[in-house]
């Protein structure tokens, strides 16, 4: 069938000059260098973007800290912040279809999944966060001072905006975990600068240009673009900062969390994972399969809860990989802009041979391919893949493939489950498919992860907190433990 076109907005956004946006104005990279985005379901070049300096980054966080100490932003009541976001999301709502379309041409997923899912859910939470700005509270407290006896006091506490905050974020889902990064962020009073992935940084920008229509001050959002080895380098160095979001792979994340406890700056870290589906024998098994097969292929794959390790009760083993199976093989792949689709190609080329080298390294150690295990082009598309006769400490089973790539391996009973679904650096996410409401709430406990589902799975709402377990990163986002992430407790004390 013949791709839709696309809206004149969108081609004239990836058409404009290469700006980025630093205190309020629209500006080149200090040397005029630009580097190229590309087109995932093509491999060509969709346009290029600033690369931004060091003291580009500099600027940006300075326009950021001046915005906070200095401008009206950091005389903002709560009901004007409450207002602002309910301004940015409204807007976001309009634009809704545009956002939708570069998120696909930027990301290669589909365009209408994009606006129902991606776009819908960050227009969600800023809504939610919204209506956190005029419900933050301190408390007043009866201190005792048993050394002063005699004298009396007034105490209490607030919890004030933390400052400026250096955000970066993943390629996977750009705009929803840019925005999970800004709402609490505006909700609280402090201000932003966002790096966006390498890769994908076009709904940052259009997020930006919203962001001056809704009227927020200069300087209080701040989008710079570039390579993580320069410009997301130089916001985690700056001294200014003082706090650092990320989310993103585990290893860059370590660095971070590194870099900010020599500067003890504020630190939330949502990194990778390898979430464990668990199938018992009593579940609905077509509806397991029907959620374990979403579970893992939902964004090709690249999603940092995606249920990438399968297991199933024995006895019922074989029919579930086989549903599975055919659901993958049934699944029609190509451009995101074909609403059609249901899948399309991972991010760039190397993230493709990164996928496809984990499959061959599954053939080659005697592993079997229940479906899938191929890659073509143009684009960068690897099929939906289940693989089975894993050892559990196979680096299949171990490490964070990031691609449609199902390991499947069959458990005896309740606790083989469960410590295998607990075999794993990683605790970002876990599923239940059971019937059985006392096992699973023998088993909820149990598991090591940050975020439990039950017959569902990446399941996610603006007022559950997100995040991970032990490699899985540190701190949560979404709910009230977002607010408390962007804010710090002062402690006052007044005698009498």
């Amino acid at each position: 069938m013949s791709l839709p076109y696309l809206l004149p907005a969108t081609s004239e956004f990836i058409q404009r000059a290469p700006r980025m946006l630093i205190g309020g104005d629209w500006v080149e990279a200090a040397d005029g260098q630009t580097m190229p985005l590309h087109n995932p379901a093509t491999g060509e070049v969709l346009c290029v973007v600033p690369r931004a300096t060091p003291d580009d980054v500099d600027r940006a966080v300075l326009a950021a800290r001046q915005a906070f100490d200095d401008s009206a932003w950091s005389r903002t009541r709560p009901r004007e912040r409450q207002n602002l976001l309910w301004k940015l999301a409204d807007l976001m709502q309009r634009d809704a279809e545009l956002l939708a379309q570069l998120e696909c041409l930027n990301n290669g997923k589909s365009a209408a999944v994009a606006q129902v899912m991606d776009v819908q859910l960050a227009i969600d939470f800023l809504r939610y966060m919204a209506g956190w700005a005029t419900k933050i509270e301190g408390a007043s407290v009866e201190v005792s001072l048993p050394l002063m006896p005699n004298d009396q006091f007034h105490s209490f506490i607030r919890r004030e905006a933390v400052g400026v905050v250096g955000a970066i974020v993943a390629w996977n889902f750009p705009l929803l975990l840019a925005c999970w990064k800004l709402g609490p962020a505006l909700a609280t009073g402090c201000t932003v600068v966002l790096k966006p992935a390498d890769e994908t940084p076009l709904t940052a920008l259009k997020l930006a240009e919203l962001v001056l229509e809704a009227g927020y001050p200069e300087g209080v959002f701040n989008v710079v673009t570039g390579t993580g080895i320069t410009a997301g380098s130089a916001l985690t160095h700056n001294p200014l900062v003082d706090k650092l979001t990320f989310t993103g792979s585990t290893a860059v994340g370590k660095q971070i969390g590194k870099i900010a406890m020599d500067s003890m700056t504020r630190v939330t870290l949502e990194l990778g994972g390898k979430s464990p589906t668990i199938v018992m024998a009593d579940a609905d098994l077509k509806s397991a399969a029907t959620g374990a097969a979403s579970a893992i292929f939902f964004n090709q794959g690249q999603v940092c809860c995606a249920g990438s390790r399968l297991y199933v009760q024995r006895k019922h083993f074989d029919n579930v990989v086989a549903d599975i199976s055919a659901i993958a093989n049934a699944m029609k792949m190509g451009n995101g802009l074909d609403p059609s689709v249901e899948m399309g190609p991972l991010i760039s080329a190397r993230q493709q041979e990164r996928v496809y080298n984990y499959i061959e390294m599954g053939r080659e150690s005697g592993a079997t391919i229940a479906c899938g295990g191929e890659q073509f082009g143009p684009g960068f598309f690897v099929k939906p893949t289940v693989i089975v006769d894993v050892d559990q400490q196979h680096s299949l089973v171990q490490e964070e493939i990031f691609g449609p790539v199902l390991v499947a391996i069959p458990f005896d009973d309740e606790a083989d489950a469960l410590r295998m679904a607990n075999d794993s650096p990683y605790g970002l996410g876990a599923s239940i498919w059971s019937n059985d409401l006392a096992a699973v709430h023998r088993m909820i406990p149990r598991i090591k992860s940050g975020s439990v589902w039950v017959n569902c799975h990446s399941a996610l709402d603006p007022a559950l907190p997100f995040g991970g377990y032990k490699m899985s990163g540190v701190g949560r986002e979404m709910g009230y433990a977002a607010i408390e992430h962007y804010t710090e407790l002062k402690s006052v004390l007044i005698k009498l």
